[in-house]
């Protein structure tokens, strides 16, 4: 090959490269998520489920807000979710529909009688501690406790497990959801 085609082959070389990096297609960061959006995420979890039992006690529309949390902090609308809520059973144990989960949290959706609105309790404080977080490009993975009050000041502790998915709108969404009662062996 002669000189000027090795040239001309090395300046197209490096304006396709920078063309693939501008545009993140190897990876730029843009959607790496960080341990404070996780972290973040988790917050606004909490909050919100405290937030639905209290609009509800207030006399409001706590289906219409536990719809947009659903909608915010889930990838119904986007893809798919695997839920498994807390206190689900038979049949109807995991929630992989918006209107599954949506019946959890606040009941009166015929398809899931035993519903009776987890959120609706109401919990007046919820905080969660991270055993883990794991994060890998786009997806992080968490795994803890999340510790629920009610208004008479029981605490409830609960294992969960929650995969976070970044979104091509910089949101993260949940994709999995996994809660459980922790294991009693004097119930055995």
């Amino acid at each position: 090959m002669n000189k000027e085609i090795i040239i001309i082959l090395a300046i197209a070389a490096v304006g396709i490269v920078g063309v693939v990096l501008a545009t993140g297609a190897m990876g730029s960061g843009k959607t790496t998520i960080t341990e404070d959006e996780v972290i973040a995420a988790q917050q606004a979890w909490c909050d919100a489920l405290v937030k639905i039992g209290k609009i509800n006690e207030e006399g409001g529309d706590a289906k219409a807000y536990a719809n947009q949390v659903l909608t915010d902090a889930y990838d119904y609308d986007q893809g798919k979710v695997f839920f498994k809520p807390t206190l689900a059973y038979g049949p109807n144990t995991f929630r992989n529909t918006k209107e599954g989960a949506l019946s959890y949290f606040v009941g009166g959706n015929p398809k899931y009688p035993e519903d009776k609105g987890f959120a609706l309790k109401p919990w007046v404080k919820a905080r969660f501690v991270n055993s883990g977080i794991q994060i890998h490009d786009n997806i992080a993975i968490t795994m803890g406790h999340v510790y629920v009050t009610d208004k008479d000041g029981n605490e409830t502790m609960v294992e969960k497990s929650w995969v976070f998915k970044k979104g091509a709108d910089g949101k993260l969404r949940i994709i999995n959801h996994f809660s459980a009662i922790p294991f009693d062996p004097a119930k055995q």
